[in-house]
């Protein structure tokens, strides 16, 4: 029953369940919104949404929300990639949930920047939360993407003299890489700390005219981010330890799958 799934195991079905019910919930929510809105019994827009003190509805919606995805990212981390490693350890897994999020949060992006569009060009009324959602939320999917980049060891990687060296040797260089990545963190942490919990604990805003947070969340996010990058760097310097060493080859990089889905897609047309 569980077969298809890679870490879920019986709570694959539960997960599931959890999802559809606050996928539902966020709609019902939010279509009782709209229709507050368009009959005039309520006020809560999108100006509200960042301001949710004092209003029951907006806090239903966000939390129902971030509840649909989140464990719509859970879900779909249950599931490995034609091109993922397997997964060895948790660092492995909550990497893959970001990279999830990162992946549902691209077409948030791209719904706003749609809706922005069509007000503006077609209704000729157009917001003023469109871009800063995107640049909100592009923020998001480029630390995340980093995570999830770590996690695939796909950032850039000069293999010319790797590839040549000992294994022992291979293993000393993959030391003092990680050991670079927790110095950068480290500095990184040390330098910024002080500046993101000021503006985290004032809720530093952006100063525009809807003003979302985005300054107090962004910085802090940076700061958690680069620590899991080097938890997942250590993650991976773990799990690599014991294999075999790997002669890297430019045609390593093809990826076959994708030139068979391209060929089948053009064959189709």
């Amino acid at each position: 029953m569980h077969s298809d799934s890679v870490w879920l195991g019986s709570f694959r079905r539960p997960v599931k369940l959890a999802m559809t019910g606050s996928i539902l919930a966020a709609i019902g929510i939010f279509a009782v919104m709209v229709l507050g809105k368009l009959t005039g019994m309520g006020s809560s827009g999108m100006y509200e949404m960042v301001r949710p003190s004092g209003r029951p509805i907006v806090q239903a919606m966000l939390v129902s929300f971030c509840a649909a995805v989140v464990l719509s990212a859970v879900y779909l981390s249950d599931t490995k990639g034609e091109i993922e490693p397997p997964r060895t350890g948790p660092m492995d897994i909550l990497s893959l949930i970001l990279s999830r999020i990162a992946m549902i949060a691209t077409i948030g992006i791209v719904c706003a920047m749609f809706y922005e569009v069509v007000a503006r060009y077609v209704f000729e009324r157009p917001t003023l939360w469109a871009n800063e959602l995107s640049l909100w939320i592009a923020g998001f999917v480029l630390l995340f993407a980093g995570q999830y980049a770590m996690q695939q060891r796909s950032h850039i990687r000069i293999y010319v003299i790797y590839d040549i060296m000992p294994r022992w040797m291979q293993k000393f260089s993959d030391c003092l890489s990680v050991a670079m990545i927790w110095l950068f963190a480290g500095a990184t942490v040390w330098g910024a700390y002080n500046e993101a919990m000021q503006k985290l604990a004032r809720m530093e805003t952006f100063g525009t005219a809807w003003d979302p947070p985005l300054p107090a969340t962004m910085k802090i996010s940076i700061l958690i981010v680069v620590c899991l990058v080097a938890l997942q760097a250590l993650s991976n310097l773990i799990a690599d330890w014991h294999k075999v060493p790997e002669a890297h080859n430019p045609a390593d990089e093809i990826d076959e799958a994708e030139i068979e889905k391209l060929k089948k897609t053009l064959g189709a047309n």
